[in-house]
């Protein structure tokens, strides 16, 4: 579905991203893990058209989408969860979700009821602004927001930084009912071991580079992958 292929990019004259390579098949769950400051963000960005790269190739569904407005690439159907969440904070949860409600591929699987069913705390807060909702209620809306366009691949970065561990179990669960959907998902996060629960393969990017790739059991029987790029 998504394959990267020597992707470069950086600001300014900094580059970060050195050849990155990897891709997502339809209904997998691909992990892109390292410690902070390797260059996940900066290959997201790459990849949903908020960065210009400076080489290499990003194509969907066989389509090049390297360089192209971000609008359109979300238009093709990637849906971005942005680090930080970035929800919209002077509008309600309703509005917030209706604003990006988008069905573009056939009869919409997320509607305002289906969010609501997967978040009962949004649909408790729906008349509440942004700016009034706690950190995890915030990144409950920041999913539901990109699930409302109806995405054939859902990206999520950072997906449960800064959350209570009550709130990341809640995350860690819809993202595995979204798998046993059929979702295909490309997921940025620290918490490994619940990562390697339920996807299907790892990417280890480590200053700008890929540094391993393969499947939880790979993962799990290789403790140096984790000391060596993961372990702070």
């Amino acid at each position: 579905m998504l394959e990267v292929e020597g992707l470069e990019a950086g600001y300014g004259p900094a580059r970060v991203l050195f050849g990155v390579g990897f891709a997502v098949g339809r209904a997998e769950v691909v992990t892109l893990i390292g410690r902070n400051g390797m260059g996940k963000t900066t290959t997201i960005k790459a990849v949903m058209g908020l960065l210009p790269p400076s080489a290499g190739s990003v194509r969907f569904e066989g389509r090049e989408i390297a360089g192209r407005a971000a609008y359109r690439i979300g238009q093709a159907g990637l849906g971005l969860v942005p680090e930080g969440r970035q929800i919209f904070p002077t509008l309600t949860v309703h509005e917030n979700l209706v604003a990006t409600a988008a069905a573009r591929f056939g009869p919409a699987r997320w509607t305002l009821r289906e969010i609501y069913a997967l978040f009962p705390r949004l649909a408790e807060r729906r008349g509440n602004l942004g700016s009034q909702l706690s950190g995890g209620e915030q990144q409950m809306l920041a999913v539901g927001r990109a699930l409302m366009t109806n995405p054939k691949l859902l990206i999520l970065d950072e997906a449960t930084e800064g959350l209570a561990p009550l709130i990341r179990q809640e995350i860690w669960g819809v993202l595995k009912r979204l798998k046993a959907e059929g979702q295909s998902i490309l997921v940025v996060d620290k918490n490994v071991d619940a990562l390697a629960a339920f996807a299907d393969r790892h990417v280890v990017i480590e200053k700008g580079r890929i540094a391993w790739m393969g499947d939880s059991a790979s993962l799990a029987s290789d403790p140096t992958v984790k000391d060596r790029y993961l372990h702070v």
